[in-house]
């Protein structure tokens, strides 16, 4: 089972603060283990939403609009891809991360759908070949 864990946003990251060397350092512990321990699949921290767009979607129409975002604790900080065997090992390695602004914080924990979750028709077919292209060197 594959998860996405989310780093929640708040004003220091929205108003793009690093983190503290003593952070980085204990997250490139936590990360360590994580590669280690072969759940690692994926992590990045993102850029503060200033520096994104969305694109909003009506019918046919696209409508572009630029950050900066409001309800910073509404966005994502940063993130990890996990590869575990259920939540629970997912939870129990989110517990184990540095606390990321040293004040309170929120982790989010999503399950990634699989394609077997959507059954075996063409789509998902054509899905799965365009995966294993992605995994070609």
């Amino acid at each position: 089972m594959r998860f996405m864990v989310m780093i929640k946003a708040n004003k220091d990251t929205e108003a793009g603060v690093l983190p503290s060397e003593e952070l980085l350092a204990a997250m490139g512990k936590y990360n360590e283990e994580l590669v280690k321990a072969g759940v690692l699949l994926a992590g990045e921290g993102l850029q503060p939403s200033s520096k994104g767009a969305r694109v909003k979607f009506s019918g046919d129409k696209r409508t572009v609009i630029d950050g900066p975002f409001t309800e910073a604790k509404e966005l994502v900080a940063g993130f990890w891809l996990f590869q575990v065997k259920s939540l629970d090992e997912a939870i129990e390695w989110v517990k184990r991360v540095p606390n990321p602004t040293g004040e309170e914080s929120e982790i989010e924990i999503r399950q990634v759908f699989e394609l077997e979750d959507f059954g075996t028709s063409e789509a998902v077919k054509h899905h799965e070949q365009l995966r294993e292209h992605l995994r070609k060197p």
